[in-house]
Formats: C-alpha cells, structure tokens, sequence
C-alpha cells in the first residue's frame, strides 16, 4: 500500500490533517511500504540551530544501556561503607581509575574504564506517581509524564497519543544519511507485568518512527538468544533475486507516469527518492550485515560476554558502524523475575553477585574501551541507567511492594547513571550524594535534563517543537542541558 505523508499535525484546507495518508491499493507488491516510513521520517522539520556552548552536536549516534528495573545504586556505583549496617553494601569497596572515586566489588573492569566516563552520582526526581516501573520508564523515555497515572504508577498500554520516544524524534529530526536502521531496540520490550512497550514507541508521531524492534524467540533466562537473530524485512526473499527488485522498481516508475493525477498529487513528497532510499537498504546488505555477529573474532565476543546483555552490546557497536542513530538496549526483564533482574526485592546478594552484576561489567566496560579504541566513543554517546534506584534501607517498603531482609525497594529521590563519549568529560564525577546516598547533596540531574543532553549532543535543540494527536505544539523536552558535564 503506498502511503503519501503530509506535515505533522498540520490542518489542510480541505480539513483532513497533512499526517492523513492517501492509500492506493494494491501497491504493496512493489516493495513501497519502507520507502513510505523513509519519507515520512524525512519529512521532518529542520533542526533548531540551538545556541552552541559546550558538547554541541559532538554526537553521531547513541547507545542507551537501558538497566529495566532500577539498580541498586549502593550495591554499584555509590558504596557507602561509612553507613549503618542495614544501609551500606554487603560488596566491597574497591578502588577506580578515578581517584577518590569507589565502585563495588561488583564492577572490577569497569572500574578500569572509569576514566574514560563521567558519573552522574545524582539522578533524581521526586515521583508524582511514579513509584513504580511504567510510568516512571515513561518519563525516562519520553521526558513527560503520562496524562493518567494510578498510585501504583502502571499506566494503560501504548496508544497513538503517547509522547514519542526520544529515539524517534531524533529519527524524524535527523533521519539517516546511509541506507540503514535509523534506531534499533533490542532484545525485549519495555514492560512492567502485562503492560508492554510503555514509552518505547513513536507515539503521536506515528508508526513510521517506531523503532526497529529486535526480539529474538527465547525467555529473559536464554543467554544464548542473540544467536538465533532473525532480520528477514532486511534481505531479498530467495525467489526474488536483486535483478527483480530492481525490475519492480521501474515498473513502478512506469505505473507512476501513466497515473499523472497521483504523481501532481505527491511530486512534493519527492518519492522515487525514498524508494530509492529503501531499495538500497535492502540491496546494499549494510544494516544486514551488522546483525552477523559470527564475523566478530571469538576473542573480541568472549570480552563482551557470551550471553545475551554481551552480545547486544557488541552488536551496539556494530549497528553504529554501520550508521544506526540511535540503538537501546533493554536489559533485563522489567519485574515480576527472581532472576537476571534489577529489580532486587529480594534475594539481592546472590542474583547481583552471581548474574546481573559479572554481565553488566564485561558487556559496559568491554562497549566503552572497544568504541574508544576504535575512535568511535568521540561521536557516539553512551548511557546506562535505570528508572530509578534503589532503597538505602534494606528491608522496608518504600512502593507498596514487599521486601525481604536482603532486599531493597524502589528510590526515585537519588541514583546513579553513567554517561561516556561525544563531548562528556572523561574521569568526572558529578554531583555529590549525602552520607547514605539518599538525597543529592549537590548538582541534581532530572531525567528530562539527561533527555536534554542527548539532544543537545546531537545538535538538536531539546526545545524543539513537535506537534501531538492534537495538533498542540510540545517541546521535546522540558529540560535543561547538564553543561556541567560537557566539554
């Protein structure tokens, strides 16, 4: 079906909206679909010029190391070994390569790498509503909150009103420049119990912007699930050999003379470009060839880790190669899971000691040394970071949910991210935590603000306006740039 875009949210005179589609039948067959998301994505407005200053637009690409489900920032990046017995770590402290600067027990290679990165020790926002997952996972995506919030913090499921993704608005911002996937999300949905992809689409901005959605078959338990990859949409079906594609291309081009009233009708849209755009994308095997993670040495995947958080993290790096904007990682299961998850209500010592915590330093550290050795960490932008964190007090409810003795509860107030690449200053630590990492003592960063920064290294300006369902304009953000961070 060929679909014919118009500027979003712009009301015609004849009373449709310009994001109406004009639909011919049966036009399929010719392979139109992904052009017409490639037009739609480059029909973007032109980016705000933005006002500059410190890290402005030293951003090619992004990769977010999404940490579903909160991680313990005590038990990570903010030991405090000072504090009372039910507060502080049961990890050791050990040493980083930034001086003065302690990690846990937990993170023995990314301490290693620690001077390449700055640390964001105080992430915070004091919740309205959103205690738990979803709705804070919103916030953390999209930088607004959700129009209904319960107590509990879930929402209804992803709807066309929603706040886009950020990745999405940077796709319609700056669409790519090769024939590749603009943004890839891997390798499972946001989720909280039933409530899947919160947050992780295009919302308002509509279908054409979601991301490109990679969820090997296999549980959260299957470590082995990125080597069953399966990425059919980008290569030709084997009955249908290039020379045919190509032949498909011309006779839509002879379709397209003899139909003058549609081509007047969608000659602003310049077409033939974007099917050109999606036809080189499935020809040119770029964005094919950055899934075969097999042409990677044994050597370079083992560092990574030979499971499923490594291997993403590895192909990160090769999609960004490949020219990929924007790549999140969601790892691992959201809630509801006794294992390979941070949302450690319970059973905290054994699950981080054992699973999260040995994946998470091989994948994160082995990402940051092999981009920057690669020359690549100077115009990709890396974050990891959660929701939120979690309660200094082991043991105690602070989100309705129930603990065990060794567990801990979510804490919005105070946590830990880590942001490397691109501009963001290398061996810093900002902003101070108090004597039992609950409160910022100094330099707080919202989540809307690390949105900010995102866009701002992109050489877009968070302020940027974008239209909803509603035709109302939006800023992609309410949120400052953390400059302080930026060089």
């Amino acid at each position: 079906m060929l679909v014919i875009p118009g500027d979003q949210g712009k009301a015609t005179c004849d009373g449709m909206t310009r994001r109406e589609l004009l639909r011919i039948g049966g036009s399929a067959m010719l392979g139109l679909s992904l052009a017409d998301l490639m037009s739609l994505q480059a029909k973007a407005d032109p980016p705000a010029n933005g006002n500059g200053g410190p890290g402005w637009n030293r951003a090619r690409s992004v990769i977010l190391i999404y940490m579903q489900g909160g991680p313990s920032h005590l038990d990570l990046w903010d030991p405090k070994p000072d504090a009372p017995d039910r507060v502080r770590s049961i990890f050791t402290p050990i040493n980083t390569r930034i001086n003065g600067t302690r990690v846990t027990e937990l993170l023995p290679r990314i301490a290693g790498i620690l001077d390449k990165t700055t640390m964001l020790r105080t992430m915070s926002y004091t919740p309205i509503g959103l205690f738990n997952h979803t709705a804070a996972i919103y916030q953390m995506m999209t930088g607004y909150q959700a129009d209904a919030v319960s107590p509990s913090g879930q929402l209804e499921p992803p709807t066309p009103r929603d706040y886009p993704h950020f990745g999405s608005q940077v796709t319609r911002l700056k669409p790519p420049t090769q024939p590749t996937l603009p943004f890839v999300m891997m390798p499972r949905p946001l989720q909280e119990s039933n409530v899947v992809n919160k947050g992780g689409t295009a919302g308002f901005l509509g279908r054409a912007y979601d991301p490109y959605y990679l969820f090997p078959a296999g549980d959260d338990m299957d470590m082995n699930k990125m080597n069953r990859l399966s990425v059919e949409d980008l290569q030709l079906r084997p009955e249908v050999p290039a020379s045919r594609l190509e032949r498909r291309g011309r006779l839509r081009e002879q379709i397209s003379a003899g139909m003058p009233e549609i081509e007047e009708a969608v000659s602003r849209y310049d077409l033939p470009q974007y099917y050109s755009q999606a036809l080189n994308l499935v020809l040119s095997g770029r964005a094919r060839n950055a899934f075969s993670l097999n042409q990677e040495p044994a050597m370079m995947r083992e560092r990574y880790g030979m499971n499923t958080f490594g291997q993403c993290c590895l192909l990160a790096r090769r999609l960004i190669e490949s020219g990929t904007r924007i790549v999140q990682i969601n790892w691992p299961k959201v809630a509801n899971s006794d294992n390979h998850s941070w949302d450690v209500h319970q059973g905290l010592p054994d699950r981080m000691r054992r699973q999260s915590g040995p994946m998470l330093d091989a994948g994160l550290s082995t990402l940051i040394s092999d981009l920057d050795d690669r020359g690549l960490l100077s115009e990709t932008l890396v974050i990891a970071v959660g929701e939120f964190g979690r309660s200094p007090l082991r043991g105690v409810s602070t989100s309705g949910n129930s603990n065990s003795a060794d567990g801990r509860d979510h804490w919005p107030y105070c946590y830990t991210g880590i942001i490397a690449g691109a501009g963001v200053r290398r061996g810093y630590v900002h902003g101070r935590s108090d004597a039992t990492a609950s409160a910022p003592l100094e330099n707080p960063v919202h989540p809307r603000e690390l949105l900010a920064t995102i866009y701002h290294s992109l050489g877009i300006n968070p302020h940027t306006i974008a239209y909803n369902h509603l035709n109302q304009p939006r800023e992609l953000v309410q949120g400052d740039v953390v400059s302080g961070i930026l060089q």
